[in-house]
């Protein structure tokens, strides 16, 4: 199996994507910070092999050709538009749906505002923004959250990061995929990348997370939520009312990890979303409204 790179037009812009032949049931992998759809390789590689279709997009301010400069185009809404623009430019109709970090906070704005198009759902690290929204009325998540304050100071945080060659940024490159560091330096390198990655703070966060995301709303998609106990940035205190809006299928696994699963404990993450897609496969599942 192998994975090629596209740009592959979609809601006005054009987004560098990696993708794997076309073969079985669709799979959507989205992203987070600070890393691009390369974070995916080695999970789309398994997926492929296991005759899954795997489709990851660099997301918007990622991709050269959709890096808008109005922090109001990285709104939550926006991305997850994205999403289902980025589906419909590959044929599918409903497709699973896997999401890392901010990633996962678009995933489940996609549920939220698109769920009929979702077959199956599986959340790394960040759980049901309106439980992540309730678990800062706790200390330990508010002082785990604070980092966002400084994100929201318009070149603060671009010139830390910037600084002798993304040198921040390959350290924590370097703790969880050293191998990768050079893909990822290569885009957040570009002019504006940095600043675009940030605006998907500055657009949802700049007065705290935005009312609407804090609104519970309920799940009816099959979903596997996957979750590190000693993550830096989400707390226990951010699970706990996840439970209560999930009225579909729904599964939670916790491991003694941290925030980047995906490359901690990579074996484990793919057992779990195989045996995740292979109970929900897209012919079984029934069309939703």
């Amino acid at each position: 199996m192998t994975i090629s790179i596209r740009d592959i037009p979609a809601n006005g812009r054009r987004f560098r994507c990696r993708v794997t032949a076309q073969s079985g049931d669709p799979v959507v992998l989205l992203h987070g910070f600070p890393e691009t759809s390369h974070a995916w390789t080695e999970v789309m590689l398994e997926l492929a092999s296991a005759g899954y279709t795997c489709l990851a997009p660099d997301q918007r301010g990622y991709s050269p050709g959709a890096r808008p400069l109005d922090v109001e185009e990285y709104a939550l809404p926006r991305l997850a538009e994205d999403v289902v623009a980025l589906a419909d430019a590959c044929g599918f109709a409903r497709f699973h749906l896997v999401g890392h970090d901010w990633g996962a906070v678009v995933g489940w704005t996609v549920l939220r505002e698109h769920a009929a198009r979702v077959v199956s759902w599986c959340a790394l690290s960040v759980p049901h923004l309106a439980s992540y929204g309730a678990g800062l009325e706790h200390a330990d998540q508010r002082k785990k959250a604070q980092y966002i304050e400084r994100c929201l100071i318009p070149g603060l945080v671009e010139q830390d990061l910037s600084d002798n060659d993304l040198a921040v940024l390959r350290v924590e490159w370097a703790q969880h995929c050293p191998d990768k560091a050079d893909e990822y330096a290569s885009v957040f390198s570009q002019l504006g990348a940095l600043t675009a990655a940030l605006s998907w703070y500055r657009a949802n966060f700049a007065d705290g997370p935005r009312l609407r995301e804090r609104l519970p709303f309920d799940v009816h998609t099959p979903t596997l939520t996957l979750w590190g106990n000693r993550d830096p940035f989400v707390t226990r205190s951010a699970h706990l009312l996840e439970r209560s809006m999930m009225k579909g299928p729904y599964r939670s696994v916790e491991w003694d990890a941290g925030h980047r699963i995906a490359h901690e404990r990579r074996s484990d993450v793919i057992r779990e979303l195989l045996a995740h897609l292979r109970a929900f496969p897209l012919s079984s599942a029934p069309p939703r409204r």
